[in-house]
């Protein structure tokens, strides 16, 4: 039975919101989900074009047990509604000096690859994991586990003691380039840290544990396309009493009491709750909160944003990968116009994600899927209007077809654009800060905003710009610190 009077109103149906609401929902909380957009899923969505499906957002998951956890929360099992597919080899790398090579969980084969990088040595990659495995399990008892300004319980505080010193903390390419010597892997590892949206140069050591996250546990694709996740996510929700509400745009969050009390639409419609929970962009509370000095997360402090391509192909490309990475001659050149000079590089890395090499339910019969993605500044000013987003893919063409990648234009039959613009409207990011705030420097990897205010009693966070950080695998995780901690202080 549900208690008299227990409501939650999550603004947002992002995969954190989403994760959630089933959670509060199966310890008997009613619940509504208010959704700004026409369809759930947040950043994590689908595109739909003559017969071929896309995801928009993230396309790979790590850590499928986070995922496991949470249908096992929900009273079911993951399997039951979703198959997931490991993707081997997990990728390719192309660089500017016509290097390649691929990039496989096989140790036995990848070891073999680096040692033809590494002059015959694989201490180096084997060192890196080590090091990657230690934070993995500190992680695992603190950061993953709980809010950042808890107190840790004792039996995480006694694995803290274990927290590699030496390596893990300074900065990320430092620690790189102590483990590897080769110019090509030094640059393979420091692209995990867009993995959050930051720059390698400026991250901390500490986020070492992403590369051995994804090496140890795998990247994986899920049957049908990510978005299939949401939609099962959306059905246990409906099936569990969640009242999700698309086209509602929430305005204000009220705290009439002195705590969140519930939320106006821009409807004007007013829902009472118990609990108010965030899953949009954390630095968009204070202003719905009402705050006269509330201002956009200074553009300094934002993760990037994206430009993408998505490309339906009538020609079918059965000797590319499912993941592809097109470098960039100069690394460290291009996160200077990223992060420095806060604008498109000259000349970006590319990134092509194409699932229909996995997973022919992608496409209506022959052809392919391309997500093609290059890293991109997200700056409230940027116009990204025609001429802008021609000069941009014009660069974005010249790094595929300099790293060899075929000439597929004559082959679309279908596609759209997302620009960091076009992001910052649809999602009500800051500039299309797809991950919040920067992961530079130890408070922005590890003091993001607490999953429960400070101030407001009531209001709590979840999704990629609360802790533990962006990610399919930690926005879960910010779900299951958040049902956690209203447990523990509102009773239930």
């Amino acid at each position: 039975m549900r208690p008299a009077g227990k409501k939650a109103v999550v603004i947002g149906a992002g995969l954190g919101g989403l994760a959630a609401a089933l959670r509060l929902a199966a310890r008997g909380w009613s619940v509504t989900i208010c959704e700004q957009t026409d369809s759930p899923g947040g950043k994590m969505n689908r595109w739909e074009a003559n017969g071929f499906r896309f995801d928009t957002g993230p396309s790979l998951i790590t850590m499928p047990w986070v995922f496991e956890e949470l249908f096992e929360a929900a009273g079911t099992r993951l399997r039951d509604h979703v198959e997931m597919v490991c993707v081997h080899p997990l990728a390719e790398y192309r660089f500017d000096d016509g290097t390649r090579f691929i990039h496989t969980a096989n140790l036995p084969d990848w070891l073999t690859i680096v040692r033809r990088f590494e002059g015959g040595d694989a201490s180096g990659f084997l060192g890196f994991m080590e090091l990657g495995a230690r934070l993995f399990e500190v992680s695992k008892a603190t950061f993953f586990k709980q809010s950042p300004f808890d107190r840790p319980d004792p039996s995480a505080a006694r694995v803290l003691r274990q927290l590699p010193l030496r390596h893990g903390w300074g900065a990320y390419d430092k620690t790189v380039r102590h483990f590897f010597r080769s110019p090509q892997l030094r640059q393979m590892f420091n692209r995990y840290m867009t993995y959050v949206g930051s720059s390698p140069y400026r991250t901390p050591a500490t986020l070492s544990v992403i590369p051995f996250l994804e090496y140890a546990f795998g990247g994986w694709h899920v049957h049908g396309g990510l978005y299939r996740m949401i939609e099962a996510l959306v059905d246990l929700g409906r099936k569990a009493g969640v009242d999700l509400r698309t086209g509602a745009r929430v305005t204000a969050i009220t705290h009439r009491t002195g705590r969140a009390d519930g939320v106006e639409l821009e409807s004007g419609t007013h829902l009472d709750a118990d609990v108010v929970i965030m899953n949009g962009d954390a630095s968009c509370a204070p202003r719905l909160l009402g705050r006269r000095d509330a201002r956009p997360l200074p553009e300094t402090h934002r993760s990037m944003s994206g430009l993408m391509f998505l490309f339906a192909l009538k020609k079918t490309l059965p000797q590319a990968s499912h993941h592809t990475v097109f470098f960039s001659a100069d690394y460290a050149t291009e996160f200077r116009h990223l992060f420095g000079e806060r604008r498109f590089p000259d000349d970006p890395t590319v990134y092509i994600n194409m699932p229909s090499r996995t997973d022919r339910t992608m496409t209506p019969g022959e052809g392919e899927v391309l997500f093609v993605m290059a890293n991109a500044p997200a700056n409230d000013g940027d116009a990204w209007d025609e001429p802008m987003v021609a000069a941009a893919r014009d660069r974005v063409m010249a790094r595929l077809r300099k790293s060899g990648f075929p000439d597929f234009q004559t082959d679309i039959v279908a596609s759209t654009t997302w620009t960091p613009r076009r992001m910052a409207l649809h999602y009500d990011m800051p500039g299309g800060a797809i991950y919040g705030q920067t992961s530079h420097g130890w408070r922005g990897a590890f003091l993001r905003q607490p999953n429960r205010d400070r101030h407001v009693p009531g209001l709590y966070y979840v999704g990629g710009s609360t802790h533990p950080g962006g990610g399919t695998p930690t926005v879960l995780m910010s779900a299951a610190i958040t049902s956690d901690l209203i447990r523990r202080y509102e009773g239930l």
